[in-house]
């Protein structure tokens, strides 16, 4: 069996420019993939899943008889030509080989803290949640832009989904403003080298959604809230906030305070 699944495997690849680009688009490693090639390997259920997808065939075809496989190959337009996949998912696919699995310690519910680009002199408090999906860890940022103290809300509210990479010693987030679709930020953050998660450090640079769209950069915080959590009596918590408002613990304050030290001579994440 592992030999047909070898030989139907060689012969999609052929479809393809070369076997490193169809490793690429996996995701998966090349000396792995090779294994599978070669026909003394199986692959994982989870991943001959993935590599079925991915050429479009089901999993019991890929394993039938190769003389009986290549002629369903033959009449099945969907395999027969390469998928026409952008440009992107080719770099995306090797981010996420890239990323260590470390990264899912740091799944799960975190306030964002920060001054806010669209409101100057106040903090913003947001709503991130990381989670996985098959191969990547994906993120959503909620900003709910409501004065706390006076209770007014501004004109709208912003969505962010982006991914997420732990690459050496670092947490690099790319997302975007999904409802209005007019910006892309980068934040980058600290991992923590304790067994437990607290408060994590970063910075961002990106543009305020509104009004003059300025870019600008901005350190944040991250404060844990758990695996799980309540979404909804988060939100409620997530708005605006004067500087030196009691609600806002003084560590993350000092955290996200974007003073410059005259001998520094770059910005810097705290």
């Amino acid at each position: 069996m592992n030999q047909a699944l070898a030989e139907n495997l060689r012969l999609l690849c052929s479809y393809y420019k070369s076997i490193a680009q169809v490793c690429r688009r996996l995701g998966i490693s090349r000396p792995q993939f090779n294994r599978y090639l070669s026909g003394k390997h199986r692959p994982a259920a989870s991943t001959l899943r993935k590599i079925c997808e991915f050429f479009g065939v089901e999993e019991h075809e890929i394993l039938l008889p190769h003389s009986q496989f290549q002629r369903l190959v033959q009449v099945r337009p969907k395999v027969q030509r390469e998928q026409q996949l952008a440009p992107e998912h080719a770099h995306l696919a090797l981010l996420q080989q890239k990323s260590s699995s470390d990264i899912d310690k740091y799944l799960g519910y975190y306030f964002e803290y920060c001054l806010s680009m669209s409101t100057p002199g106040k903090i913003l408090r947001s709503l991130v949640c990381f989670e996985r999906r098959e191969q990547g860890v994906y993120y959503q940022r909620t900003e709910r832009l409501i004065d706390i103290e006076s209770g007014e809300e501004r004109a709208c509210h912003c969505k962010y989904l982006g991914m997420a990479f732990l690459l050496v010693d670092r947490i690099f987030m790319l997302d975007y403003e999904s409802i209005a679709a007019n910006e892309i930020s980068q934040t980058i953050i600290f991992p923590t080298f304790k067994n437990r998660v607290s408060k994590l450090q970063g910075f961002r640079t990106g543009v305020s959604a509104r009004g003059e769209r300025m870019p600008s950069s901005t350190r944040v915080c991250y404060e844990y809230l758990g695996a799980a959590a309540s979404v909804t009596k988060a939100l409620r918590l997530c708005g605006l906030y004067p500087f030196d408002s009691e609600l806002i613990d003084d560590s993350i304050r000092r955290n996200i305070s974007n003073d410059f030290d005259p001998q520094q001579w770059m910005f810097r994440a705290r």
